[in-house]
Formats: structure tokens, C-alpha cells, sequence
């Protein structure tokens, strides 16, 4: 059975252990020893249920062969072990039949046991071992639980960047609406958010063996950095992905953009691309001299781009500043402009990322192959009584029913206004385009702050000719 309990009882034995430092170390930790516990139960269940079926680890490294037994290795020898012999070879794993042992190998080229003490890593491994991963309730509740160790991630530093809220990404799936035999990209997958909510939508299209074949060949996915790919990776199993080989390590945007053929295309894109970070030197060369830029989010934006079919679909979410940025950000957007259909911007409050980063942020949803005409924006509202999110109050889904509401039957209202691409033009591509109707009530506010503000100037002023007049008095009196 597993709990939130369970999981803070895990956190807590690691954190009487030296070597591990930070919640982000301690999650790493947790993260690649769950891996090797889900894919050891999950193989379990394919042996029996396969005839021939060939392991993805060696008999001797597989979880139950020197973790399973509560009573088996710890102390120093079990550190020994761990540091000395599993890792170096899962590292060394040569590839097979079983798609997982590239998976495996892949996973732990750059992980890590940060755990110095042999008899505390053998209490966090039977606390593991309480998981059943093969039995449904065990699996539902680990990924809500999975879900909270990502949104305590949050907090931890620079490694909160990993995490989106899964409002964001369950309503911009739902909107593009992804079908069964549609290939989905994320080509900034981070720990998945985006994969398993497009999962669990083209799940219920699944009617047959065909078809569930034909989701797991759907899914495509890159991480650079080694926690979130591997994060992705255990959440990818957890949603019922036998073998996600199609989730890889890599910087996306290394590879010439002129490299991506119609073998790379895809017909539906859902990112959250790194935003307020540059790239390395030397990465902008990988692309068009018009649109070079070390700016991580605006390079993304060309790269979906290229990566989308024509008649493909992308929901993405961009800060402000790719909005009303100019140079090479407004000849990003005409060609967004030109070459796709930006059919919807949902502006966010400044919060939503609350406490990682307090930039504001968009949804974009654009279709690609057809000029944009007009653009409808709308624009969301703190709940009622709410001056912000945060991390114990987040944004949630339920927020998006009246955007859902309005998507297939849009109207201009107090939160939705459209702009038609000559306007946008004559903006100078210029896509912070404010709410006229907040701009109206702004400017009423406006106006009341003015009087109040020179109202208490006249009061300051006059204050200051009574004090001057007394001190006057008081140096003639003298």
C-alpha cells in the first residue's frame, strides 16, 4: 500500500545520510532505484506472460536478485556492490532483443548513488520493496504521489525548470486533441508531463490490441539532462509504455535544423520549451542567419516549426517576452505568421509558475500550413478572492472550463478578444496585444489613483508649509 507517508518515511532516512544533499540529490536517488523496482515488476509480469521472454538485465543485477530480500545485502557490502559492480554494469549494457537494455544503459550513464551509509540504503530499498508496481491501485496512487515528488521539485533550486503544472499540460492536449495514429513530439520532454497526459487521451481511443500497438509507437520525446530524462523515462512505464526507446537523451536544437527531413516530421506538438536561458555557444549556427539567436525558447519555436507536418498541430507555452520581443524575435513570429495558423493565445497570470519563476507566460496554439488571419486571445482569471498562485494553491484544471467552453464557440467578451494579422502587422508582429477590456477598466483605476495621488500631494504640501511656519515661529521666539 502506498502513501504520502511512505514516501516523506523514505525522504527521511535519506536525509540522516551524508552523502546525499538537497531535495534534488534526493530525488535522484529515489527516482533511479523506483526505475529498476517498476521495470524489474513490470518484467516479472512480461515473463510470465511471454513465452522466450528474454530479460533486459542480467539475472544477478535485477532488483529482485539483490534487493528483493529484506534480509539480504546491506552495510558496506551492500554499498560496495551498488558503487562497484551494478552500476558499472548497467552502464556497460550491451543491446539484445529487449529494447529495455538500451533504455537501462541509457538511463544510467550519468546516475548516481549519492548514499554513503550501506544500512540506510537497505531501509529506503525495503520501504521500495512495500510496491507492488504490477498491481493497478499500487500504480494509480504511486503516480499521484509521483506527481507531488515533481511539484516538491519545484523547490529545489534551478531544478524546479523540470516541472509544468499538469493544468497546463492536460488542457493544452485536450485542445490540440491528438488522435489515435498521430505521431506527438515533445521536443523538450523534461519528466514527461506532456507524454503521459497524451497517454491517458489517446488511451480512451484504444478499442483493440491493433490499437493500443499503434499508441505505443506514437510517442516521441528528448531531454538533455540526465534527472529528468530519467524521471521521464519511470513515467513512461508508470503510464503503461512497455518500452519508451522513443524517449531520448539529447539537446534537440544541436542538429542543423536543415538535417530535419520529412522522416522527422510529426503531426501534433506539446512543449513547454526552456524559457529565460540562453544555449551554448555556438548552437544559433545550427540555424538560419535571420533567425539565429542564443535564446532557448525562440529557437525552439523555429524548430516546432520545421517539425510540424503541414496540416500539424502544436500547443506550446512561451513567456512574454518572445511576445513583444523585436530583431530576431519579430522575424520568428512573421514567419509563424506566414507559415502557420496562430489561431489562439491564452494569456496567463504572472504566477502560474510560482515559486520557480515569476515570468509571464502563453499558451500558443497553432496549426501549420495555412497564413494566419485574425488571432483570438483570451485571457485567464485568477480564481475569485485569489492575488496569485503558489505552490500549495496551484492552477488547476477545473480554472479551464470556461476557456473549454468558449474554444469551439468563440465570442468576444471581458476575457477574449481577436486581432486581425494586418493589425498584428502593423504592430510590428508585435503579439502582447493587452485585454481592451482590462485596458478600459485600467485606465479608470487609472484615473481614480491620479486624483488620490495628487489629493495626498496637496495634503503633503500643505503639511509642509505648517511645519515650515512653525520652525520659522520658533526661530523668531528664540
Amino acid at each position: 500500500m502506498i502513501s504520502s507517508t511512505l514516501i516523506k518515511s523514505i525522504q527521511d532516512v535519506m536525509r540522516q545520510d551524508q552523502g546525499v544533499d538537497g531535495d534534488a540529490q534526493r530525488l535522484s536517488q529515489l527516482v533511479w532505484m523506483i526505475f529498476l523496482k517498476i521495470l524489474d515488476d513490470t518484467e516479472q509480469e512480461l515473463e510470465l506472460m511471454t513465452d522466450g521472454y528474454v530479460p533486459a538485465i542480467p539475472a544477478q543485477y535485477q532488483w529482485r536478485a539483490w534487493a528483493g530480500d529484506e534480509e539480504g545485502l546491506t552495510g558496506d557490502g551492500l554499498n560496495d556492490f551498488v558503487n562497484n559492480d551494478l552500476f558499472p554494469a548497467l552502464r556497460k549494457l550491451s543491446g539484445g532483443t529487449n529494447p529495455r537494455t538500451l533504455i537501462v544503459r541509457e538511463a544510467f550513464e550519468d546516475s548516481y548513488n549519492y548514499m554513503k551509509s550501506g544500512t540506510l540504503l537497505r531501509q529506503v530499498i525495503n520501504k521500495i520493496n512495500s510496491i507492488d508496481f504490477t498491481v493497478r491501485a499500487d500504480q494509480h496512487q504511486f503516480n499521484d504521489l509521483y506527481e507531488k515528488l515533481l511539484k516538491d521539485l519545484q523547490g529545489a533550486g534551478n531544478s524546479g525548470e523540470y516541472y509544468t503544472p499538469r493544468a497546463l499540460t492536460q488542457f493544452i492536449v485536450e485542445m490540440v486533441n491528438p488522435q489515435l495514429g498521430e505521431t506527438v513530439l515533445d521536443p523538450a520532454c523534461g519528466t514527461g508531463g506532456f507524454l503521459a497526459n497524451t497517454i491517458d487521451h489517446l488511451r480512451g481511443q484504444v478499442k483493440t490490441p491493433d490499437g493500443e500497438a499503434l499508441l505505443q509507437a506514437s510517442l516521441r520525446g528528448i531531454e538533455k539532462k540526465q534527472l529528468p530524462h530519467l524521471l521521464c523515462l519511470t513515467n513512461m512505464i508508470l503510464h503503461g509504455i512497455d518500452a519508451p526507446t522513443a524517449v531520448r537523451r539529447a539537446n534537440t536544437l544541436t542538429r542543423p535544423l536543415r538535417d530535419y527531413g520529412p522522416a522527422d516530421r510529426v503531426d501534433v506538438i506539446v512543449t513547454n520549451p526552456p524559457f529565460g536561458g540562453v544555449e551554448e555557444p555556438g548552437v544559433e549556427q545550427n540555424f538560419p542567419q535571420n533567425v539565429r539567436t542564443r535564446e532557448t525558447a525562440d529557437l525552439f519555436l523555429v524548430l516546432i516549426m520545421r517539425l510540424l507536418k503541414p496540416g500539424g498541430r502544436a500547443g506550446i507555452i512561451l513567456p512574454d517576452g518572445s511576445l513583444f520581443g523585436e530583431g530576431v524575435k519579430t522575424r520568428i513570429k512573421e514567419q509563424l505568421l506566414n507559415e502557420c495558423n496562430l489561431h489562439t493565445i491564452v494569456r496567463l497570470p504572472s504566477s502560474v509558475f510560482a515559486p520557480y519563476t515569476s515570468i509571464a507566460t502563453n499558451l500558443l496554439f497553432f496549426t501549420k500550413g495555412q497564413a494566419t488571419q485574425e488571432t483570438w486571445f483570451y485571457e485567464h482569471s485568477l480564481p475569485e478572492g485569489a492575488k496569485g498562485y503558489n505552490k500549495t494553491k496551484p492552477i488547476r484544471i477545473e480554472e479551464f472550463d470556461s476557456e473549454k467552453a468558449w474554444w469551439f464557440d468563440r465570442v468576444e467578451s471581458a476575457n477574449a478578444w481577436r486581432v486581425s494579422v494586418e493589425d498584428i502587422k502593423a504592430r510590428n508582429y508585435n503579439l502582447d496585444v493587452k485585454n481592451p477590456s482590462a485596458v478600459e477598466a485600467n485606465n479608470e483605476s487609472a484615473l481614480d489613483l491620479l486624483t488620490a495621488y495628487q489629493a495626498k500631494q496637496s495634503m503633503v504640501q500643505t503639511l509642509i508649509k505648517e511645519l515650515r511656519a512653525l520652525l520659522e515661529e520658533s526661530l523668531n521666539n528664540d
